[in-house]
């Protein structure tokens, strides 16, 4: 059952389900692309998360009681629509798996370092939602092994291209910044660049896999020590 409600004065939430699947994040993509093609003309923005789609609109065109209308016929139609959908891209990414936080990770969930990378490696990925920081991809579902919330304390700087974990969730820091998450790894690659075109290699409904690299690879991939 979806749930629309107002979000302040120019923003509609739509909760779109109660539990999130692989296929969802693509999902609500293509629904997202739908809303901007049919509604575009009264909207500012739309903002996708891991069950939701927050749509902006202009207050001058409409109010969310007319925008509410506008996308009941729209939504039915996305709603009739079979579940499969094709996976969206699949990326494999270089990790140098020795993150400050690795060993006690390890420690927490009574594990070796070297299963933890063997579980956070066997995993496929699938990108539920981008936000926090510019290109800061929330990666999902970790392994229940390796489930932890976030650290006490947050790291007032986490360097770009650190690989960590919260919850049952993953992701890589695009750009230094503070962070509460526990640090296993680092990448090579920039994950966020303004001169490229899409600045974000990664979209909602991508699939992510990582593959474990040493630290000659780390540099030889494009890494800074």
């Amino acid at each position: 059952m979806i749930r629309l409600e107002p979000a302040g004065a120019e923003a509609l939430l739509l909760a779109l389900t109660e539990q999130p699947d692989g296929q969802l994040p693509l999902r609500i993509a293509l629904l997202a692309e739908r809303i901007r093609g049919e509604l575009g003309d009264v909207l500012t923005d739309l903002v996708p998360g891991w069950n939701s789609l927050l749509l902006h609109y202009d207050l001058m065109r409409t109010d969310h009681l007319q925008l509410a209308e506008r996308l009941k016929p729209l939504l039915e139609r996305w709603l009739a629509e079979p579940l499969a959908v094709q996976g969206g891209q699949l990326h494999e990414i270089p990790i140098c798996y020795d993150g400050e936080d690795l060993a006690e990770v390890a420690r927490l969930c009574q594990l070796s370092t070297a299963q933890v990378i063997e579980l956070h490696t066997a995993s496929e990925y699938h990108v539920g939602a981008i936000g926090f920081a510019p290109g800061f991809a929330y990666l999902a579902e970790l392994d229940a092994r390796l489930a932890l919330p976030r650290r006490a304390t947050p790291r007032l700087s986490v360097p770009a291209g650190s690989l960590a974990i919260a919850e049952r969730q993953t992701a890589i820091y695009p750009q230094r910044s503070p962070g509460g998450w526990h640090l296993i790894g680092r990448c090579p690659w920039a994950l966020f660049d303004v001169a490229q075109t899409p600045p974000c290699p990664l979209a909602l409904g991508d699939r992510v896999r990582f593959r474990s690299i040493d630290e000659r690879d780390f540099i030889r991939e494009g890494g800074q020590l």
